[in-house]
C-alpha cells in the first residue's frame, strides 16, 4: 500500500513542454546563471542540448529583457547550418532552451588540437557558413560574434553557426553599438562609423585565415594596437601561404578582408553578394545543390571516440552541485512575482517545432524594456543583448570589457567560448557590448 505514493505521474506528451518530457543526461557545459546538459525526449528519444537560466540570477543581473529577445530571435531561425532552437520552456526557477545537439566539438577546439585545418576543410565550412550567414542576412539578421569557438559540428563534421547572444535585426538604419568579439570585429564598428550586416562578412574571412594558418590576420599587445591593425595594417599571409593555401583561396580570404565594403565579398545586397561568392573558382568543388542537404562528405570526420568538450563540468555536477536540476511540478499561486518576474512569466513563451510554426517578432522584437528597471534590450543604436550576465563589466572609453565567466563548453549549440583578442595567441577574447553588462566565457583547452 504504501508504494502507491512513490508511482511516478503519468507524463502528458500533448500538452504544453516541460522538462518532464526529457531524460537528464550529462552536464556538458557551466554558466554563470546554470549549466548545459545533454537530454533526451523520452517520447521521441531524440538527443538535444539543453540551456538553462536561473531566473533569480538573470533579474539580479538586470538580463531579463535579454534573455526574452534571444529566445524570440532563435524562434525565427531555421537552417541547415544554424544551431536550431527546438523547444523553449520554463518552470519556476529556470527558463529553458533546448537546441540542437553537435557531437562533434567547436571548431575552436579543433584549431588548438591541430594548429591549422587543411584548405579543403576550410572551403567546406566557409561554404556552409557562408550559406547560414546569407540565409540570416535574408530576413535581416546580423550574427556579429562570428568566430571559431561558435561554429560547432555535428558528428559527420558538418558546420553549424551557433550563439546568438548578441545576433540583432537590421534595417535601412546602419548601427553605431560596440558589440562582438574585438580580434573578429572590423573597422567599421571599433570607429564607430556605422555598420550593417557586412561586418559578418569580414569575420567570416578572420575565421578562415585564422583556421588554414593559425594565427588571426591582425594582432596588437593592446586594445589600441589591436585597433590600428585591425583598421590600417596591410594584410600579409605568412612566408609559406601558397603552401598551405591555394591562390584562389588566399583571393577569397584577401576579398573578406576589404575594408572598402562596396568590394568586400558577399556584400552586394539582395543576396546578389552571396550568389557572386558562391560562384568563385575556389568553390568549384562544392556542389551547391546538395550543400544544404548536407549530402557531401566532409572533408573532416571528429573522432566518436573521443570527448569533444570539458568533461571535468559532469565531474562538478556530481561532486559540488547543492541544487541539482531536476522536473518540478509549477506553483498554482502566481499572484506574488515580483514586475521581472512576472515579465519573464509572460513573455519567456513556450515553444515546441513539432506543434508550433516559426514565426517572427520582428519588428517588435527590437525594443523589449525591463518593467522595472526600464532598460531594454536594444536602444537607439540597436544595442547587443549578452547572454545570461555574470560579472560586471569595467568600462574603458565607453565600451564595456567583459570578464566574466559563463557558459564554456565545445558540444553544445549555444556556446560562447573566447579566444585571445589582444595579442593573438588562442587562449582568451574580450567581448564588447556598449550598452549592457555581458558574460565573458572561456575557453578551457
Amino acid at each position: 500500500m504504501g508504494a502507491v505514493c512513490c508511482r511516478p505521474q503519468p507524463i502528458d506528451f500533448d500538452g504544453e513542454v516541460n522538462l518532464f518530457h526529457f531524460v537528464l543526461l550529462r552536464c556538458v557545459g557551466k554558466g554563470a546563471f546554470g549549466k548545459v546538459r545533454v537530454v533526451q525526449h523520452k517520447q521521441t528519444r531524440d538527443l538535444y542540448a539543453l540551456k538553462y537560466i536561473n531566473k533569480t540570477k538573470c533579474v539580479k543581473m538586470k538580463a531579463v529583457p535579454n534573455v526574452i529577445q534571444e529566445r524570440r530571435l532563435l524562434e525565427e531561425i531555421d537552417h541547415p547550418f544554424i544551431v536550431n532552437l527546438r523547444y523553449a520552456f520554463q518552470d519556476d526557477e529556470n527558463c529553458f532552451f533546448v537546441l540542437d545537439l553537435m557531437l562533434g566539438g567547436d571548431l575552436r577546439f579543433h584549431l588548438e588540437r591541430l594548429g591549422s585545418l587543411s584548405e579543403e576543410t576550410v572551403r567546406f565550412y566557409v561554404a556552409q557558413i557562408s550559406s547560414g550567414l546569407a540565409f540570416l542576412h535574408e530576413n535581416k539578421i546580423m550574427h556579429r560574434d562570428l568566430k571559431p569557438d561558435n561554429i560547432l559540428l555535428d558528428e559527420r563534421g558538418n558546420a553549424h553557426l551557433t550563439d546568438f547572444n548578441i545576433a540583432v535585426h537590421f534595417s535601412d538604419r546602419k548601427l553605431n553599438s560596440v558589440a562582438g568579439s574585438m580580434a573578429y570585429m572590423v573597422r567599421e564598428i571599433l570607429t564607430k562609423r556605422g555598420y550593417t550586416y557586412y561586418i559578418d562578412w569580414w569575420s567570416l574571412g578572420v575565421c578562415a585565415y585564422e583556421l588554414i594558418f593559425g594565427r588571426r590576420p591582425f594582432r596588437g599587445r593592446s586594445n589600441s594596437d589591436l585597433t590600428y591593425s585591425i583598421s590600417k595594417d596591410p594584410l600579409k599571409y605568412p612566408e609559406d601561404a601558397e603552401k598551405k593555401c591555394s591562390r584562389a583561396g588566399l583571393q577569397v580570404i584577401r576579398g573578406l578582408l576589404e575594408r572598402d565594403v562596396t568590394k568586400r565579398f558577399g556584400c552586394k545586397p539582395n543576396g546578389e553578394g552571396f550568389q557572386e561568392f558562391s560562384r568563385h573558382p575556389w568553390f568549384k568543388s562544392i556542389d551547391w545543390d546538395t550543400l544544404e542537404s548536407k549530402e557531401q562528405i566532409s572533408p573532416f570526420i571528429p573522432d566518436a571516440k573521443k570527448a569533444n568538450f570539458d568533461a571535468s563540468h559532469e565531474l562538478e555536477e556530481l561532486l559540488l552541485e547543492d541544487n541539482p536540476l531536476k522536473a518540478k511540478a509549477r506553483k498554482a499561486n502566481q499572484d506574488n512575482l515580483s514586475a521581472e518576474m512576472r515579465q519573464m512569466e509572460e513573455q519567456f513563451t513556450s515553444y515546441d517545432f513539432k506543434k508550433m510554426q516559426r514565426r517572427s517578432y520582428y519588428p517588435t522584437n527590437q525594443h523589449i524594456v525591463s518593467t522595472v528597471t526600464a532598460t531594454s534590450s536594444s536602444g537607439p543604436g540597436l544595442a547587443s543583448r549578452p547572454v545570461t550576465p555574470g560579472n560586471l563589466d569595467q568600462r574603458t572609453d565607453g565600451v564595456s570589457i567583459n570578464n566574466g565567466h559563463s557558459l564554456d563548453m565545445h558540444l553544445h549549440p549555444s556556446l560562447d567560448i573566447h579566444s585571445n583578442a589582444v595579442d593573438g595567441d588562442l587562449s582568451r577574447t574580450e567581448k564588447f557590448n556598449e550598452d549592457h553588462p555581458m558574460v565573458e566565457k572561456t575557453y578551457h583547452p
